[in-house]
């Protein structure tokens, strides 16, 4: 491994082992969810449910198969924590449990996370409040007509997490009003980069737009960063 940032971030995040307590308070909402039975209606403004096609879901089914896995979600509270990024966005609310990690990591953060199905969000809002989450901001509504009045509140970002569509144009529309918003130490995270040829096909866009510096596949999520200290592009992919 020839860059010391991406060794550094290898060694210091992905695989730090350390169990930190915040891990039970968000595997405990995930349990809780999974066993919760209730139906509701989702109104979904992406590519869709690859599980369900109906529009009536149970929460269990989309905690199991919405909500990130505890490996990422963990991943990703590591990465907050450790780089210390205090203004954080999140597109894809889902249930909440991926932006509690995010909520979690910093306590002095400012958490915006963004949410299309009504029921979903609103179960979301109902999870921050069981929890005491003092530092999260939801909105509700389609990406595509809330983003940029977000952008326009928000006076940089630090992480941001694009989980939410999963097509090619609305993707590279996002991450292109996020980018307006960024510094040198922004980081973004792409979910589900080889879901499928849009996503592949971004995933490519993206990493090779003219302001990334780094990239990194894992696969399951692409990451970028803007850091100055790289003079050329490096792209990484390495097995998590």
């Amino acid at each position: 491994m020839h860059s010391p940032f991406v060794f550094d971030f290898i060694t210091k995040v992905m695989l730090d082992k350390h169990h930190y307590d915040e891990y039970n308070i968000v595997e405990l909402l995930r349990k809780d969810l999974l066993n919760n039975h209730e139906e509701i209606q989702v109104k979904d403004f992406g590519a869709g449910s690859a599980v369900d096609k109906t529009g009536h879901r149970q929460v269990a089914s989309i905690a199991k198969n919405a909500a990130k896995s505890k490996r990422f979600g963990q991943l990703l509270f590591r990465m907050v924590r450790y780089y210390k990024s205090s203004t954080i966005l999140e597109l894809g609310t889902s249930l909440g449990i991926t932006t509690s990690y995010l909520s979690l990591a910093n306590a002095e953060s400012a958490v915006t996370t963004m949410e299309g199905a009504p029921a979903i969000a609103s179960l979301a809002k109902r999870n921050f409040e069981k929890l005491g989450f003092k530092n999260i901001k939801i909105i509700e509504g389609n990406f595509d007509e809330t983003l940029s009045s977000v952008m326009d509140n928000l006076k940089g970002i630090d992480f941001a997490f694009v989980d939410g569509n999963h097509r090619f144009e609305p993707t590279i529309g996002y991450f292109d009003t996020i980018i307006k918003n960024i510094n040198s130490h922004s980081i973004i995270v792409i979910d589900d980069i080889h879901w499928s040829a849009d996503m592949e096909k971004a995933w490519q866009v993206i990493k090779n737009h003219e302001s990334v510096q780094c990239s990194i596949d894992l696969f399951f999520i692409g990451i970028v960063f803007f850091r100055e200290e790289f003079h050329e592009k490096q792209h990484f992919t390495i097995r998590f």
